[in-house]
């Protein structure tokens, strides 16, 4: 493995020197951190990472290398991975490449070599930062401020980035329910859940009108996950808001959203969100759901939150954050809409709230 020297320069002018794997060249983007041990395919080709450098906790990534099956998109989507070591070996039954070869050859970079508890520890105390990584510009005043130039997180539609640019069908076999879910960043594992409860998915793009999927007639709709600011996406609240207050007279039509989905259907009653300090990135965080009074461990991937005290009254906690109370699901008190901040279709991660897409199955019933 062949290492070129590269320098990371944050915002507010934290200067990390190491060395580039992967991709040699430039990226920028928000850094943030994620604390899952492993998973490290999955969590670079989810694209609520659009716009964002990923910092690994675990000290050793890509021991095991990559493979043809646990991607969740088509492409890698974070700007960069940064680690303190990447494996320069690979051994796995089912790896096809190395990390380092995966990197290079979708044109991302990676940065090695750097104290990255050291950073993980700043961006805890001084909040998610943009950054800038280089292998040839090594000025610490230039890069800092081409770190600032990074569009700031807050304000930023992303989902346009990554929503699918065609309608397509997840067919199922003996398929009892036709779910329309939008695409706002939809990971496979989530199309393969949706699939395992019996449900032929039809994937459209986020701008989709409510109209349009009314043609559809289906019998639940879905609100993926995404990247970015859920109130900068404003079609996208609207076309829900159309849905769940016109269509849901009856109570005919059920609502499932998970992550930028949870916040985009709180927008649409009437909820606010907000900007958390450094995000929830990792498969071990516990969440109460408070029906059952039973503790999850969830996988999440979120920089913002649905602030508790704009719940309007016709929505309903269904799931706190143990960490910090933070609001992690919702469900409408007459019409069959719910939604969690958190992932239950994991990939990485536990599978403590796979349950979720049978209660989605179960409302449909009903």
């Amino acid at each position: 493995m062949q290492f070129t020297r590269a320098t990371l320069v944050l915002e507010n002018g934290s200067v990390y020197k190491g060395k580039a794997f992967g991709h040699v060249g430039e990226a920028g983007g928000e850094v943030v951190f994620n604390t899952s041990h492993t998973g490290y395919q999955e969590i670079i080709t989810d694209p609520s990472y659009a716009g964002q450098m990923v910092v690994m906790t675990y000290p050793l990534i890509g021991n095991y290398g990559v493979n043809d099956t646990d991607g969740e998109s088509c492409k890698i989507w974070a700007s960069a991975l940064i680690v303190r070591e990447v494996s320069e070996i690979y051994s796995n039954f089912a790896a096809t490449a190395s990390l380092d070869d995966y990197l290079r050859e979708s044109e991302v970079t990676g940065l090695a070599g750097i104290d990255t508890r050291k950073l993980v520890r700043e961006i805890r105390e001084k909040g998610a930062m943009r950054g800038f990584i280089s292998t040839v510009d090594h000025n610490e005043n230039s890069l800092r401020e081409r770190a600032m130039n990074v569009p700031q997180m807050a304000g930023l539609d992303l989902v346009k980035k990554v929503s699918t640019s065609r309608s397509y069908t997840v067919e199922c076999p003996d398929a009892k329910y036709h779910v329309v879910a939008f695409d706002y960043g939809i990971k496979r594992n989530i199309l393969k859940m949706l699939h395992d409860a019996g449900c032929r998915v039809t994937v459209l793009n986020a701008k989709v009108p409510a109209e349009e999927v009314r043609k559809l007639k289906p019998d639940g709709v879905f609100l993926s996950n995404g990247p970015g600011d859920p109130f900068a996406v404003t079609y996208a609240i609207d076309t829900i808001r159309d849905l769940v207050r016109q269509d849901n007279r009856d109570g005919q039509l059920p609502v499932f959203g998970i992550c930028l989905g949870h916040q985009l259907l709180s927008l649409a009653f009437g909820a606010r969100t907000y900007k958390l300090k450094f995000g929830h990135h990792g498969s071990n965080h516990p969440v109460k759901y408070l029906s059952t009074r039973s503790i999850e461990i969830t996988s999440q991937n979120h920089g913002f939150a649905v602030e508790m005290e704009s719940l309007p009254e016709e929505l309903e906690l269904t799931h706190l954050n143990l960490y910090d109370n933070t609001v992690e699901g919702v469900r409408h008190r007459e019409l069959p809409c719910f939604s969690v901040q958190y992932h239950p279709e994991a990939a990485p991660g536990p599978h403590d709230s796979h349950y979720l897409f049978n209660l989605f199955a179960e409302m449909m019933d009903r």
